[in-house]
């Protein structure tokens, strides 16, 4: 079943990559307390993903917490070391938290899995946004298959 507007989200273990080392975050840790702009996409370094979907977050990050968003964070069915690359390849900074679910936990937990097995691509997530206040989905857009649009930063802004 696939999560909606007014639930809590699952909580499983999110990863990303710190000075530090790898830092694994329990999903209710990090959503509590704030508002989060969450988009997730289908794979790191991918074609829309890398040419419009990550740009546009990165590009419009301040505009997004200008908004009261207090965190922005791309989610791919990656691990924390190529989402970190990813990130730095983009010139993320300190924008987004670039969180991997390498292992789809969190990603099959909400009901946006998607199987890509016969592309060669395996498991991964739907494209799709939402706002997480306090643990709780506020908002929630999901791409029909193969689209983008619904999920951007722009239509985020909008919708704030």
């Amino acid at each position: 079943m696939t999560i909606k507007v007014g639930d809590r989200v699952p909580s499983v273990t999110l990863r990303y990559l710190t000075p530090d080392g790898v830092k694994a975050v329990g999903s209710n840790e990090f959503f509590a307390g704030r508002k989060v702009a969450l988009f997730a996409v289908p794979g790191a370094y991918t074609r829309t993903c890398s040419q419009r979907h990550l740009p546009s977050y990165v590009n419009n990050a301040a505009a997004i917490r200008g908004k009261g968003v207090d965190a922005i964070a791309c989610l791919s069915v990656n691990d924390a070391f190529v989402m970190n690359a990813w990130g730095k390849a983009h010139d993320v900074g300190d924008k987004l938290v670039m969180l991997g679910d390498g292992s789809a936990e969190f990603t099959k937990a909400v009901g946006l899995d998607l199987d890509r097995t016969e592309a060669g691509m395996g498991i991964r997530s739907q494209r799709y946004s939402m706002v997480v206040d306090d643990g709780v989905v506020t908002a929630l857009n999901v791409e029909p298959s193969g689209e983008y649009g619904v999920s951007s930063a722009e239509a985020m802004l909008a919708g704030l």
